[in-house]
């Protein structure tokens, strides 16, 4: 964890996320960043929540209807514990989740595997970059829809008040297995963190 993490008693946003290979570090994602997808891209069919931690998204996930079940790696307190995505053969219709940042290539080659219908991943924008990506994820198999956040994410530890803003960008990659063409770009808009925070 980042030793700056808690100076003078207060607690600074997250600038860069750490991997989380033994579960100590665990930032839950805000509410209203799910919410800003599912208001924008329909899923029909059983959503599988692989990386669930404390069942912050899952809980909104089930505002779509549809049957959600929820894994994690680490025992948060929600869902079944000791699942390891990245080993699965499980599959589901739908997968939406936000992969540990180093994981996140190994999330995306397993969802293609595992997802029949879509599968969205909540990933820093900057994603997008990297010559190897470009040459392995995105030229075979590049997402369907990318949805930016007009409002910048901010992850806490759990049980942290949310102050302030974070400095990194964020977007939704969304995969269709029904998707022709190329990538769309689109932005979510404005006002989703004040009608949930």
């Amino acid at each position: 964890m980042d030793t700056t993490y808690n100076l003078n008693g207060g607690f600074k946003p997250t600038t860069k996320r750490n991997a989380d290979l033994n579960g100590p570090d665990f930032y839950p994602t805000p509410e209203w960043a799910t919410f800003a997808l599912i208001d924008n891209e329909p899923f029909h069919g059983d959503i599988w929540e692989c990386a669930c931690g404390d069942g912050a998204m899952s809980r909104v996930l089930s505002e779509t209807g549809n049957k959600i079940e929820s894994s994690d790696l680490y025992d948060r307190g929600f869902g079944e514990v000791g699942q390891d995505f990245l080993k699965t053969k499980r599959r589901h219709k739908n997968i939406i989740t936000n992969p540990p940042f180093h994981s996140a290539e190994g999330f995306v080659a397993k969802a293609l595997e595992n997802a029949s219908g879509k599968f969205a991943l909540l990933l820093r924008l900057a994603f997008l970059e990297g010559a190897n990506r470009a040459n392995t994820i995105f030229h075979a198999h590049s997402p369907s829809r990318v949805w930016v956040f007009s409002e910048r994410i901010t992850f806490y530890p759990k049980g942290v008040k949310p102050t302030g803003s974070g400095t990194t960008a964020y977007a939704w990659f969304v995969w269709d297995k029904d998707h022709a063409g190329p990538t769309e770009l689109a932005w979510f808009k404005p006002g989703y963190k004040a009608r949930f925070s």
